[in-house]
This record gives structure tokens, sequence and C-alpha cells, in this order.
């Protein structure tokens, strides 16, 4: 007898139970009050037992469940209090698996693991749990299914994988680290051949990382005793194969309201199969890789430099951390590589010491030699700072007085036993007395061979930070750089993040040059409550900082994949051009026009009042826009144009607030609210713009749409004052610097006028920039009225008059003979009278004339016939005719790039030139297209590199000495 069990009836109510096993000495298991005898075996509670001082959460609302606050047996209570895991366990006597259907039976125990998790959520609403504990979800069928084990195993980890990838914030909100789903295998006339255990684990480092096993009862307690591996068989030992040792650093990290440094790996593969699902079902193509996601760990070897290892997360003795990452996208099905940097807030708080510089600069030289992609993970406390810590219990103070501490002391000093018991190099020290006693007197401390002093403590860790932020700067200029800020960011942890210009921001993580507590000691008051006052999403998003602001670190790491989907494999290729899903030829259903309305509809669609699509000029679902709080009379962002990747700027047409907040520490300051109108360019838009199109050169190569609808700058006091004519210089060094494909349209009912057709007119830069102008649309260098007030003044419009309208013609006529036949004086004043009557009542129309005649300049008729624009084109057929255009200016893009590299001394108008040669199709860029797809120019290239190896050759042999030639020859 090994359990003795008590049931006791209690009509008319459900019967109470009471366990009392042997190994508790018979003992009650409370953790097991009123629960069927049965359902502690099927439930696993005895397990949990064992390693858990357990805590039963009643109630709960699934029959079938039980929740337990579970407390480490026999760990050390830590500084966040002993670790504790939220247990939900839940039990089902039903799944229908056939061999027949693939995916439908996921949709019971997708609904079986979400119960556990609603189970989880209402039970840290006990005030005896709260948000801190991690928490654990098993799930067992209780049946059989009657498949091949193989079949099971791979139907199952589809089933997770999908899962995790579906409700990934969800599980990350609660905090889940495992989900584990056991069931058995076989049939009622076979019986039970396999129990199959499906874990989703974070206890290895990686996010939720899916493994299988079959489990080996013991033979007489029935209790789990081995694991074996799915695949091989392997023996996997007697403890669970899942429990880790990872626990404490995840609740370290988490405390700090980020997620542990290794797990975004297993966020990403998580993300990676969210989007290639998204993919198939949008009607795309490709084939699912077998393997979307590996990574190999990049660390410091015995020489200093970066070599690749397999160790096991957890294992590092440096506090930042580093990746190649491998990710199969559908835009690279084969595979792209990204350097992947990170801080381990669980090692000392994240702070940038000596080691941690060399790496993070290693890590970045790597990703900057390869062209890769340089992904930076940051949850940092910034440059570790700290002091002697063995010298604080030896060191002395000479006194002034002895006798009275308060007139001071002298220096410091160190007794000369004291002194000596330190390695050479600790300290620079004088020898002297003190109560003629020999001592020495400390001038500094240098920490040299101390252990407190050995990752850095001072200056030599600003040395570093020196040190990568120059190297973050020239990332920035020669790959895609991108900070997902996770958590607090300090110091140069917060510069960081801004040299790589583009952020991601989580909203629990402010970047921040200094605490707030010791601003406040600073200023001798409390004005400060938090670090968000100071570089929240409320300050980094307004003020440019910050591209994309998420909720958690699951959708940072899908906002961190899309961005990547915009971007080549590589600094020196072209951007990846996706199968298109959304035809490229289709007509664009949404109509600007010269009412305000939100330019996002025109580039993404939106639904008109009575539900009905109206498509927007790039593909659907496509459009990410970022910067979204600053300068938002501009819209910049991303989106494919019939998969092709493009940047994005657009200008908001309706009015905007921009909002100044008031300074905490200035109790007299306000919050300011500005307006700005509609198609204007304010000094933030016009820096946003700046900025954007910089972001796109670089390490991005993307072709850029610039949509163009501006009645010119703001040049107001204030805003002369706030550099408007700075950043609007910097857009025209942005564009001179581009080196893709720029084109600029005026929509529909849009204008350019003035300054804003300046500093983005074609001649900036026109080997790579094209301008073109809707049927609809205008271009000048002042709107009509006001040219008129300039060009067509009110004596014009009355001599306009006086020429087109019958009445006053009649009445010059009436006025002329009344002149001629000396009629009396009163006559002649009525028709002046009348006259001046008739052009008052004719003013307002004539002014309308006088208008439409300037505006009849503006149009897209007079642009084309002065060549400044390429072409007047029809909103609706627009988007086909860039699809290809923009198609034809990346194959002639890519093209000029080999052939200058196989002649370094061709100019890229000989290159452009020789390039058009070989490419048929004159001016049909859809024909051109098509003619390229099937022809190759490898050999018309090669030709180029041997032609330009041979002249080189000449040049060298022309130089040398003629009688050193002949020893030249072959």
């Amino acid at each position: 007898v090994r359990k003795f069990s008590l049931m006791m009836a209690q009509a008319p109510h459900v019967p109470r139970y009471a366990t009392f096993p042997q190994e508790g000495n018979w003992a009650e298991l409370e953790s097991c009050r009123d629960m069927r005898p049965t359902y502690q075996h099927l439930l696993e509670i005895a397990r949990l037992d064992k390693e858990y001082e357990l805590k039963r959460i009643v109630p709960t609302v699934g029959r079938s469940s039980q929740v337990f606050l579970g407390t480490k047996r026999g760990e050390a209570k830590g500084k966040q209090g002993p670790p504790r895991t939220v247990f939900a366990h839940t039990i089902t006597h039903s799944l229908k698996m056939s061999a027949d259907d693939a995916e439908g039976w996921m949709d019971w125990p997708e609904s079986l693991v979400l119960s556990a998790a609603d189970e989880l959520e209402r039970a840290r609403l006990n005030a005896d749990i709260g948000s801190k504990p991690n928490s654990y979800i098993f799930t067992h069928f209780n049946s059989l299914v009657d498949l091949e084990p193989s079949v099971v195993v791979e139907r199952l980890e589809s089933f997770m994988n999908r899962f995790v990838a579906k409700h990934g914030n969800r599980l990350q909100k609660s905090k889940v680290d495992e989900i584990v789903v056991k069931l058995g295998i076989g049939s009622v006339s076979r019986g039970r051949t396999h129990t199959l255990r499906l874990t989703a684990s974070s206890m290895t480092g990686e996010y939720l990382k899916t493994t299988s096993c079959f489990e080996q009862v013991d033979s007489l307690t029935g209790r789990p005793a081995r694991w074996l591996d799915t695949r091989t068989g392997g023996d996997l030992g007697k403890e669970d194969p899942v429990v880790g040792r990872m626990q404490v650093k995840r609740s370290t990290a988490r405390a700090a309201g980020s997620t542990y440094a290794p797990e975004f790996l297993g966020m990403i593969k998580v993300e990676l199969i969210k989007k290639w699902s998204v993919y198939r079902q949008a009607g795309g193509k490709a084939e699912v890789p077998a393997n979307l996601f590996s990574s190999v760990e990049l660390v410091r070897g015995t020489d200093g430099e970066l070599e690749e290892s397999r160790r096991l997360p957890g294992q590092n003795s440096v506090g930042v951390l580093a990746w190649r990452c491998t990710l199969a996208t559908p835009e690279y099905p084969g595979g792209r590589d990204i350097v992947l940097i990170a801080n381990d807030v669980t090692f000392e708080a994240g702070s940038f010491g000596v080691a941690e510089d060399e790496v993070f600069q290693k890590a970045s030289e790597y990703a900057r030699k390869r062209g890769l992609p340089r992904i930076h993970i940051a949850c940092n406390s910034g440059a570790r700072v700290g002091l002697a810590e063995e010298l604080k219990e030896f060191v002395k103070a000479k006194w002034s007085d002895p006798s009275d501490p308060s007139k001071g002391f002298d220096f410091l000093y160190l007794d000369a036993a004291d002194y000596n018991r330190f390695p050479e190099g600790t300290v620079v020290a004088r020898e002297t007395t003190v109560e003629g006693k020999k001592v020495f007197a400390l001038d500094a401390i240098i920490g040299e061979g101390l252990k407190s002093t050995a990752g850095g403590i001072g200056v030599e860790n600003l040395k570093g930070s020196g040190l990568i932020a120059g190297e973050t700067a020239r990332a920035y200029n020669e790959v895609f750089t991108l900070s997902y800020v996770t958590g607090r960011s300090v110091g140069i942890g917060a510069y960081l993040n801004r040299l790589g210009q583009r952020v991601i921001q989580m909203v629990n993580g402010p970047m921040i040059l200094t605490g707030f507590g010791a601003l406040n000691k600073l200023l001798g008051k409390n004005v400060y409550t938090s670090q968000d006052q100071l570089g929240g999403p409320q300050v980094m998003v307004p003020n440019g900082v910050t591209h994309k602001l998420v909720q958690s670190d699951q959708e940072g790491v899908g906002a961190i994949l899309d961005w990547l989907s915009f971007t080549p494999k590589t600094a020196w290729d072209c951007s990846p051009v996706l199968d298109a899903l959304d035809p490229p030829e289709r007509e664009v259903g949404f109509l600007p026009s010269k009412v305000p309305y939100d330019p996002r509809h025109m580039l993404a669609g939106t639904r008109s009042p009575d539900g009905e699509w109206l498509s927007g000029f790039f593909d659907e679902g496509s459009f990410q826009e970022y910067l979204e709080g600053w300068g938002r009379s501009v819209i910049v962002g991303r989106a494919k144009l019939g998969g092709v990747p493009m940047g994005v700027i657009a200008v908001e047409t309706r009015n905007v607030e921009r909002r100044v907040p008031a300074a905490p520490a200035t109790p007299a300051s306000q919050e300011v609210i500005e307006p700005q109108a509609g198609q204007v360019w304010f000094p933030d838009s016009a820096h946003k713009t700046a900025t954007a199109l910089r972001d796109f050169n670089r390490g991005e190569n993307l072709p850029v749409m610039i949509f163009a609808n501006w009645r010119g700058f703001s040049g107001g006091t204030r805003d002369m004052y706030q550099e408007v004519l700075k950043f609007g210089a910097q857009i025209v060094d942005a564009l001179v610097d581009y080196k893709h494909p720029v084109f600029v349209y005026i929509p529909p009912g849009g204008e350019l006028r003035g300054g804003s057709w300046v500093v983005i007119d074609p001649t900036i830069n026109p080997s790579q920039m094209e301008m073109y102008a809707d049927v609809d649309s205008r271009g000048g260098i002042l709107e009509p009225a006001g040219i008129v007030e300039v060009k067509f003044r009110k004596p014009q419009q009355v001599e306009l008059m006086h020429r087109l309208d019958p009445e006053l013609q009649s009445l010059d006529a009436l006025l002329e003979s009344s002149g001629a036949a000396e009629v009396g004086g009163a006559d002649a004043a009525d028709i002046e009278g009348k006259i001046l009557a008739r052009e008052a009542k004719l003013a307002p129309i004539y002014t309308q004339i006088a208008c439409e005649f300037a505006d009849l300049h503006d149009r897209t008729g007079r642009m084309e016939a002065k060549g400044v624009i390429r072409k007047g084109l029809q909103w609706r057929k627009a988007r086909a005719y860039f699809y290809w255009r923009v198609r034809r200016r990346l194959l002639e893009h890519e093209a000029i790039r080999r052939v200058q590299e196989a002649d370094g001394e061709l100019s890229e108008a000989g290159a452009k030139a020789l390039v058009a040669g070989w490419m048929p199709g004159g001016d049909d860029d859809k024909a051109v297209v098509a003619a390229a797809a099937g022809a190759s120019l490898d050999a018309q290239v090669e030709a180029v590199r041997v032609e330009a190896l041979k002249r080189r050759l000449k040049s060298l042999y022309v130089q040398l000495p003629e009688g050193e030639r002949a020893s030249a020859q072959p």
C-alpha cells in the first residue's frame, strides 16, 4: 500500500476527498484535498510536490483544471524572493486525430491550452500571486490516438509551433515558460503502445523551443521514470529532460522589464512561422523550408577574436552576447544571415565594461565586414561604474584635528601592512607618517589586480564606450543597423540606439542619459517620478528617436522581421523582390482629391463608408509606417509595389498639432500646442524627410517613391528659429548622396510649389531621380491666388472685363459718346457709376478667371513641355506604370554596379551607356524587363573585366624602365 484515499459523502453536495501517501509518513497531501484520486496521478501532482512547496489556488473555472502556486524547494531566496511558479494542469478524455484530418483536429487542443492560460490569468488576480511568478501549463489528453508515432509527433510539433506563433504575446504576458502536452498512442484493441510528451520550453534558454520524447513509467508506481528521444530513441535520462536552470535568469530579466537575451532566438523562430503562414495564406508560391532558423553564438577566443560556439545558454562571463543567425524568410527561402547583439541584463545589470565593449565592437565589425544586417537588443544600465571594494575596509583618514573630526581631514592613507597586502599597481601612494608611524598617503586608486575592478569601473569603461559609439556610427554608414529597446537603456546604451538610427522601442523600455533619482538629487527636490518621464515612449516617439513602438517583446521581434523584409541580404545587394501577391497591373481604387484626406488610404487602401474596398497604390497589407509620432505633417514608411520593396514619403493634407510638453523641473512651464497646416514642410517634418532618405539609402538600398504634395516651407519666425532652413537643405544633401532610384510623383489634386519643388527637383541627382505628375496635379512657384496678386492685379482684371463684357462695352460706348456730344456732367457721372457697379459685380468672377488663367500655367502639359517632368500619368494606371519602371531601373542599377565593379575606372555615365546597349526594348519598360528576365549579362560583364585588366596591365608595362620590360614578358 503506497497511498490511502478517503472519500467523505456529504449529500446532496459533491463528495470530499483526502489523500495520505506513504512517502509522506501517511500525512495528508493537502495539495490534493478534494481532488479525485485518479486526478493526482493523471495531472502529475505528486511529481510537482517533490520539487515544489505547493499551494492550491481555488476555485478554478474548469472542472478538469487545477492551479497551484509552487515555491522551489531548497532554493535560496535571492533579491526577488524565493523563485515561484504558477502551475495550470488540465485534463481531457477526448482527442480526435485521424489520418485524413491533418489540421482540423487542432481546434480542440488549442481551446484546451487556452483555457489553461485563462486559469493562469485569473490566478494572477490573487493577491498572493500577482504578476511576478513564472508560469507552466500541463495538458493531459487521456485518450488514445491510433496513428503512427512519427505522424503524431510531426502533427503535435506543428500544432505547438503554430500555437506559440499565434498566441505568443499572450503567453509572454502570462510569463509562460513551459507548455507540456501529454497523450497516448495506440488503440482499444492493442492498448497503449507509446506515451508521447511534447514540450515547448524556455528552460534551456531558447524561447518555447519545441521538443518531444516518449515516456516510460515505473512498473511499480506508474509514474514517469525515463524519457526517450522520439527521433533517435536515445535515453534522455531519469530526470525530466525539459527541467533547466534558467528560471532565475528569466526572472531577473523580467524584473528589469525585458526578456532573457537567448530567448529572443526562439521568438525569431516563432515569428518566422507566423510570417510564412501569412505569406502562404496570401497565395505565396514558395514552399516553407524545413529549417526556418538556426544560430551560432559568437564568443571571444583566446586571441581576442570572435569564434563560433555551440555552448548552452547561461554560460557567458561577459554581459554582451552575439549570434550569427540564419533566417529562412519568404523573401529569402534559402536563408539570410544577420548578426544579433544583445545585452544580458542578468549579468552585472547589463552594464558595459571593457570586455562587453570589446565583444560588442568585434561583433559589429564582424557584421560590417560581411555586409550583414546588425540588430542590437538593448537592455542595459550604461557604462559600468564601481569602486575598489577590497580597499574599503583598510583605508583610513588623517584627521586635521583628531579630537574634532568636524574640522575635516588632510588625506586618506593605508598602513604599511595594509599597503603591502595588495599587489603592485593597486594604488599610487607616497610614503609619510601619521602619529609617528609609516603610512602611505593615497594619491590615486588604480585597482590593478583586484577582483572588484576586473571588468572596469571608470574611465576605462568610458574609453570602451567611445569605441562602440564610433563603431556603431560606422556600421550605420555601411550596413543595415537596427536597435530594439526591450528594457531600460542608459547612457552609452541610449546613445548606441540613436547612433544606429533605426529604433524600435517597447513601451517599458525607456532610453535615458541618467536616472530620475540622480536628476532629483541634482535639482534638490523630487521633480521626476519615473524613467518614462525622461525617455519613455511619450518622449522618444514625438522627438523622432523611436521609429516604431510595440507593446511586447514578441511584437517587437515581429517588427524586426517586418523591417528586415524590406532589406537586402547584404549591404551590397539589391533589395529583395518577392513574387507579386497583389497584381501589379491592377488599377488603384482610392482616388486622392483636393479635399483633405488621410494619405495612408492612398498608400494602403481603405474601405468606403458602404463597405467597398478601395485599393491603395502599394500591395495590400504591405505598407509599414515609421516615425509616426514625429513630424506628423509628413508620412514615411516602407511598402511593396508588386513585391518590390520601396521607401515611401507622402504628405499629410490635413491640419495636425505638435505638442511640446511642460518641463517638470520648471513649475511655471506649460504644455504648448502648435497647429501645423497640411501640405507644408515644418522644421520637424523636413528633418523627418531627410532622416528617412538617409535610412532608405544606407543598408536598405531601397528605391524611393515620393508623393509630392507640398505648397512650400513654413517660414515664420519660430520656424526659422527652429532651423527649418537647415533641415530643408538636409533633404537636398540626402538626395545628392542617394545611390538608388528615386521617383517623385505629384498625385491627383496635389501641388508642388516654390522651395518644396526645388529641394526634390531631379536635377539634384539626375542619374537617380525622375519626376512625374498626375494629369490632375499642379506645379509652380506660387499658387494661382498668389501670383494673381502680383501678375494679374485688379487693374488688369478690370481691363479684361471691359474687353469681354458686352454690358461694360455698351456703357463704355455711351460714356464715350456722351463726352463727344458734350452731354451734361450729370449724365456722364451716372454712366460712370453704372460702370463701377458693373465692375464690382463682375469682380469675383473675373478674379476666378484670373486664377484660372494663372492655373493653366501650372498644368501637367506645361510641365511636360518644359521638360521638368518625365511624363504625365493617370492615377488609376500609375501603379502599373511605376511597377515596370522600378523593375527596369533596378535591373539597370544592378547591371551598372556589376560593370563598375568589373572596371573601377569606368564612370557611371559610361557604364550606363554600355548597359543601355545591352538591354533592348527602348522606352517600353515592360518589354525591357521581359527581355532581361531571360538574358544573362555575364559574358558582357566578363568582357568589360578583361578589357579593364588588359588596360591596367599595359599601363603598368609602359611605366617600367625600358631595360626591365623584357623581364616582365611571360
